[in-house]
């Protein structure tokens, strides 16, 4: 089984290259959006499909969403592609739709891993899902991936199975589940897909397409670069592949563990990842080298497809997911930085892969034309807005580099850090007809920032509606190191010469920090010294991130394991949910709601002297009333009842009356219900 080597990662992206010039940003008239009913496929004049892309978000036909990209790349390509969003889970029919596709059902859980969208950081089920019409939950299973390609085997026995999207990409090997607490197997295995595409996946779809509609059978494709595939038991595995620590062996020692998610991603680089294989039990999953970054004109293409922009018109309530980025931009993607609780790197890739400034003022000026569009661009960015067409200067050492980030523990001397691409981006964007305002939202790697001060004043001056979302993290040295993030004085810097500028621009604009608790590394000292920080700046945060630990980042080994995957060291994590609720707490030590539990806090860790009524205490030494009665409503909620002894079949009530009733009427009830409580030895306890 032969992979392409380096010197083909020239023609890495030929399928895309081949695909129609860009025609959505010059102007011309959008086209239907994809079909998501066989009646809507007859208007195209279609009798059957090529390939029926199911998946758990609502269907928005815009660049910013997955299944579209897909959806369109597909079409352009040649082939008939249907949509089934968020289908009925419980029955196959939904999966009958379209009748039997030609070529493969291509199944992703959506934008986000199902398990993250249903629950919050402390397992409990969230209120809405920000991709489901009108923000409505359960409209997809839980792990959703399973469940869809199931219902597609079921529905048409034969049909290549071909998933993707965030959920399966980062459980293609076996990792650790946080909501079940516990190691699982490789999603091929309970998925029974035929491959798993992970990483960014529109050259592999064209590829798997195409290959397919010429005839070649399903297993064949298993040499393609970006697929995971799971070996039957009966058949040999590739002699040159990585062999990681076995699922068994994953699962009895934590240690395995950490070094099985050291090797994974030490094998992420494109230029130089070697094939992994995993053994479970006598079968395995192999994992072939990641696909190569695709090319400015490849990026050029794809999102010059002509989207409508618009959600299907099938839906009569608002999709929180669109209203929010419906006037945005996307001008690159990837990421360099390697945070450890980000999984961005591990799906789009260190490389950053950039569109040309030509395709995104197109873009601009066909938002412009739209009579709904209002003036304001709400973001021109990517995972990392000022990473934009930054890259190694040194392509042959880039081809063998293996460091996690090109900017942690400080940033690479051949990183091209210029932001003059960007800034004259920026200012290119602003001048289009139509268009007031053009806002950056998205990430601002600060360190990066530090380095062009002209950056800075144009962000300041022009791209700023008011308030600026950055993402800090943390103030602690150690627990910033384990997040790979830069040091705080880079926000600090930042923050200053933002005040500045905006003062310098006549502007009352903030920064809105973002902060994470109970990441790995973050005890109580540091939560502490994070609280002073906040309180020293005047920061009052309305939201706090708590640590989620998402399959295959390096930030869930620690969580897991309690060991750095690099070094093997030791790493504190808070993992109780006292500890987490605590670490929460002291970050927004300023709500009287959480008065006690920082006052227990700050006793615990012998910082008292944060407790008083000068400048520099987070708390007042007598509690505020609010905290007093919030502190008393609590606990009656939580006794109010609790210790009367309920019989089974009874209510409170009931068994509250019995005990106030008479003795005669007590000895009734007790004969009466004599076999339905618990009591040992006797005949017919339960």
């Amino acid at each position: 089984m032969q992979l392409p080597v380096l010197g083909e990662a020239a023609t890495a992206d030929r399928f895309l290259t081949s695909l129609p010039q860009a025609c959505g940003p010059t102007g011309q008239v959008a086209k239907l959006p994809l079909p998501m009913s066989m009646e809507e496929a007859h208007q195209r004049g279609w009798d059957e499909l090529d390939v029926v892309i199911v998946t758990g978000d609502a269907y928005i036909d815009h660049p910013s969403f997955a299944m579209s990209i897909l959806g369109r790349v597909l079409e352009a390509a040649g082939f008939r592609v249907g949509i089934i969003s968020q289908p009925n889970w419980h029955s196959c029919d939904d999966w009958r739709r379209f009748g039997r596709p030609k070529l493969f059902f291509g199944i992703s859980a959506g934008n986000m891993d199902s398990m993250i969208n249903h629950y919050t950081a402390n397992r409990k089920v969230r209120n809405d899902d920000a991709y489901s019409p009108g923000g409505k939950i359960g409209l997809r299973p839980d792990r959703a991936t399973l469940s869809y390609c199931q219902r597609a085997r079921e529905a048409f026995k034969g049909v290549p199975v071909i998933a993707g999207g965030v959920e399966a990409s980062l459980r293609r090997l076996a990792h650790y589940d946080y909501w079940s607490d516990k190691v699982r197997k490789s999603i091929l295995f309970d998925s029974k897909a035929d491959l798993v595409v992970f990483g960014m996946g529109e050259n592999a779809i064209v590829e798997i397409a195409q290959r397919l509609q010429a005839g070649e059978p399903v297993k064949q494709l298993r040499d393609m670069r970006g697929v995971a595939y799971a070996l039957g038991a009966s058949e040999t595995a590739p002699d040159d592949a990585l062999v990681l620590p076995s699922y068994e062996e994953v699962l009895a020692d934590k240690l395995q563990f950490a070094e099985a998610t050291r090797i994974i991603h030490q094998e992420t680089n494109p230029y130089n990842a070697r094939r992994l294989i995993q053994w479970h039990s006598n079968q395995a999953v192999v994992v072939n080298p990641p696909q190569f970054p695709i090319s400015e004109a490849a990026m050029d293409r794809i999102y010059g497809l002509p989207y409508t922009r618009q959600a299907h018109t099938s839906y009569r309530e608002p999709i929180p997911s669109f209203e929010m980025i419906k006037d945005s931009v996307t001008i690159m993607r990837g990421c360099f930085g390697g945070c450890t609780f980000c999984s961005i790197t591990a799906h789009q890739g260190r490389a950053i892969q950039s569109r040309s400034k030509a395709s995104i003022v197109g873009e601009i000026e066909s938002m412009a034309q739209d009579k709904k569009f209002k003036g304001t661009v709400s973001d021109i960015g990517g995972p990392t807005a000022n990473m934009y067409q930054m890259k190694c200067t040194r392509p042959e050492v880039e081809a063998t580099c293996r460091r996690q980030s090109c900017v942690h523990p400080k940033i690479c001397k051949l990183l091209g850090v210029d932001h003059q691409p960007v800034i004259e981006l920026m200012r290119a964007a602003r001048q289009v007809d139509g268009v007031k305002k053009v806002l950056v939202a998205s990430g601002i790697r600060m360190d990066l920032a530090r380095q062009s001060p002209e950056y800075i004043r144009e962000l300041t001056q022009h791209h700023v509606g008011g308030h600026l979302k950055v993402a800090p993290e943390h103030v602690d040295p150690d627990v910033l190191f384990k997040m790979r993030k830069p040091a705080n004085d880079d926000f600090e810097f930042f923050a200053d010469v933002f005040k500045e500028e905006s003062q310098a621009a006549g502007k009352k604009q903030y920064l809105i920090p973002y902060f994470i608790a109970s990441h790995p590394g973050s005890d109580l000292d540091a939560m502490i010294n994070l609280a002073v920080f906040l309180k020293q700046n005047g920061y009052k945060p309305d939201q706090v991130q708590d640590f989620i630990p998402a399959p295959l980042d390096v930030a869930t080994c620690m969580y897991y394991t309690g060991l750095d995957p690099f070094t093997k060291k030791p790493v504190f994590i808070a993992k109780g949910l006292r500890d987490r609720k605590t670490q929460r707490a002291l970050m927004q030590f300023f709500k009287t709601e959480n008065y006690f539990e920082v006052r227990d806090a700050l006793r615990s860790a012998g910082r008292t002297d944060l407790i008083g009524d000068g400048c520099d205490c987070l708390i007042p030494s007598a509690p505020p009333r609010e905290a007093v009665q919030r502190r008393r409503q609590d606990a009656n909620a939580r006794f109010r009842g609790e210790y009367v002894h309920t019989i089974p079949g009874t209510s409170n009530s009931d068994a509250t009356s019995a005990a106030a009733g008479t003795g005669k009427k007590r000895k009734r009830q007790r004969r009466s219900r004599s076999s339905d409580g618990y009591r040992p030895g006797r005949k017919g306890a339960q």
